[in-house]
């Protein structure tokens, strides 16, 4: 039987370009010289370039078949935990596409572009309302970008007091990237265990004080944490960490499943990130684009990046502060990143903010509660924006292994959720629905997760095959990892 070209109806294979390509094909033709040819002769190739030889038209087929081959938040959803892929309302990117807005350059003074400057302002007032911080910054460009420019005003604090401190405490459930931006910012990353019960234990943290007391610039902490736990001991700690002169950063990742609830403030916060995408809605993925603002009490503002936005006799000026970080990226930010996230807190309202929360902490408890007989539930107590299973029943049952239930959730027709992570859980499955999916979309994924744990209880399947019905089957990923195939060379052998 011959193999038709689709897998699933008309998914349309597709081979790499290379394998598209065919000797003395071409996809364009220029015109002929009419001026004497000339060529430096230190950039002349000795060798032609290996590029494929291929028409306009297999061209545009080759993209276009890959592309429908891409997964998003329009097809369906992402419960990547710790992530926070939400659906981005398109009223959002109109806004932003306004020409007004989308158009404007970076270089206009700022008595040509008010609007521009007023709406960065806006969002830095509305920021610091949500967190109750006193002042905020909207120039990082990413999460990550927003945890260093949080460092790096911590380390300034401190050597603007003659205190040259080396230690940044991360507890192991704090949001991923919290230790590499404590290296990047000079520190030393000490990891902090959390308890039984997936938050950090009181008398660890004061021990932990005790022992290396004024050499803790801060501790970056993640509330609720990456277990989709609330840390309930956070005032006590902040009051260990400010004891000694420490600092306390909040990784902001997970300020969706408390607005309106509880402020950072209140828990004795000193500095945070935004993530945009994960709490107000903007794209996210591919890179790209990003925003992370950073929000801080009144004593670190002295050190926020310039230039800073002023309303002065009700026309917005900039200016720059004298013990600033200086910038750390260009002009003020992402822009259209932070159009976007204006305009989703502004239709929100205050209610709307407090219901997105409610609605994420309910979801992932809704999900938590009906998967709790089919597969192990690490942690009893409440979750919050996310809950973490794990294959401990599975592997117990038939052998089979958190990834191959990842990969058998492929076939049921839904992206997997994030695995393997936090790594304080073995075998994770950690999901995060979030509060823009509905009833009948969760209770679709629940039931693709009951089928997989009901076919290995009764041994009716391993999955140890899975995926079956992609254009691309389950891969060898350890082969790829260890022998990749980087040239075509490397595929012919």
């Amino acid at each position: 039987m011959i193999e038709g070209q689709g897998t699933t109806g008309l998914v349309l294979k597709e081979p790499t370009i290379f394998e598209r390509s065919s000797a003395g094909r071409q996809g364009y033709a220029l015109p002929a010289l009419d001026v004497p040819e000339k060529q430096p002769v230190r950039f002349v190739r000795h060798k032609a370039a290996e590029l494929p030889e291929v028409s306009e038209l297999e061209v545009v087929r080759h993209f276009t078949r890959l592309s429908n081959w891409n997964y998003s938040v329009d097809l369906g959803m992402f419960p990547l935990g710790s992530c926070t892929m939400k659906y981005n309302p398109r009223i959002n990117e109109e806004i932003a596409a306004l020409p007004g807005l989308s158009v404007i350059h970076p270089d206009l003074p700022a008595e040509h572009c008010q609007g521009a400057l007023e709406i960065i302002y806006c969002l830095e007032k509305l920021l610091c309302g949500i967190s109750g911080m006193d002042e905020c910054t909207a120039q990082p460009s990413a999460g990550a970008q927003g945890e260093l420019t949080g460092l790096m005003i911590v380390r300034a604090f401190h050597e603007s007091l003659g205190s040259s401190r080396k230690i940044v405490l991360v507890p192991d459930t704090a949001h991923g990237t919290n230790p590499a931006s404590s290296v990047l910012a000079g520190y030393q990353a000490i990891t902090l265990k959390s308890s039984s019960s997936g938050i950090l234990n009181l008398e660890d943290v004061r021990g932990v004080c005790d022992k290396f007391g004024r050499d803790i610039a801060a501790m970056m902490i993640t509330n609720p944490n990456t277990l989709g736990l609330f840390e309930s001991n956070i005032i006590e700690i902040s009051q260990a960490l400010h004891n000694v002169g420490a600092q306390l950063y909040m990784d902001g990742a997970n300020l969706n499943a408390i607005m309106g609830y509880a402020k950072p403030s209140d828990m004795g916060v000193d500095v945070m990130q935004f993530n945009l995408h994960k709490t107000f809605s903007t794209p996210h993925g591919g890179g790209g684009p990003g925003a992370g603002p950073v929000a801080v009490r009144s004593h670190l503002a002295p050190y926020l990046p310039n230039p800073r936005i002023r309303l002065v006799e009700g026309k917005y000026v900039t200016e720059n502060l004298k013990s600033s970080i200086g910038k750390v990226r260009g002009y003020y930010g992402n822009f259209g990143v932070l159009v976007r996230a204006l305009a989703y807190i502004l239709q929100q309202g205050a209610d709307g903010l407090k219901q997105v929360s409610k609605a994420a902490v309910l979801n992932a408890n809704y999900l938590r509660h009906r998967l709790s007989s089919h597969f192990a539930v690490p942690y009893r107590s409440p979750h919050f924006h996310e809950c973490v299973l794990t294959d401990a029943i599975q592997i117990k049952e038939n052998g089979v292994k958190t990834l191959a239930i990842a990969k058998a959730l492929i076939d049921q027709g839904f992206h997997p959720p994030t695995i393997y992570f936090p790594l304080v859980v073995g075998g994770a499955m950690l999901i995060e629905p979030t509060e823009t999916e509905s009833l009948q979309e969760l209770d679709k994924l629940i039931d693709a997760f009951i089928t997989i744990a009901e076919a290995i209880r009764t041994k009716k399947d391993n999955f140890e095959h899975a995926p079956r019905k992609t254009i691309v089957g389950k891969v060898d990923e350890v082969r790829a990892a260890r022998q990749p195939i980087l040239s075509l060379d490397d595929r012919a052998q």
